[in-house]
């Protein structure tokens, strides 16, 4: 199933999400994030984020995380908002606080990361993923979230 459509996002569960990223090949997933979809599909995996999030994980962690996707059709990059805190996960597409750590990413490798079909460390190793900030916390965020494994 390589049916890119973020209408239909709603209706997989994260394992299907996961295998579907997996199954697409990475030249159909750039062609789609790089059109009219590419905001309904970052919305739609940003939205589920918060029913993703392990508060039981999370302890004390309060952080404000900034998301950096870039590859925009205009060259431009699209930043999204996760803030950690007492407990809770909200997530906007307006950051308004200063971050603890900032993630920048291709279009292609933000899917792969967030469906568990590609390694974060390595991507950073090869410089596809770059972290600033606190890289305690970027080392930590896969056990935040209860990320489906592709």
């Amino acid at each position: 199933m390589t049916d890119f459509d973020p209408a239909n996002f709603a209706n997989l569960s994260p394992k299907e999400f996961a295998q579907l990223v997996k199954s697409t090949p990475d030249g159909k997933i750039a062609e789609v994030m790089s059109g009219d979809l590419r905001g309904k599909i970052l919305s739609a995996v940003f939205d589920r984020m918060p029913s993703l999030f392990r508060a039981d994980r999370a302890g004390s962690t309060n952080a404000v995380i900034h998301w950096n996707i870039a590859g925009r059709a205009d060259g431009g990059t699209d930043t999204y908002e996760i803030v950690i805190e007492d407990g809770t996960c909200a997530v906007t597409n307006t950051p308004a606080r200063d971050p603890k750590l900032s993630l920048t990413m291709g279009p292609v490798d933000f899917l792969k990361i967030v469906s568990g079909s590609a390694n974060p460390v390595m991507m950073f190793m090869t410089g596809k993923l770059k972290a600033k900030g606190d890289l305690g916390l970027a080392a930590n965020i896969a056990n935040l979230f209860d990320l489906p494994k592709a």
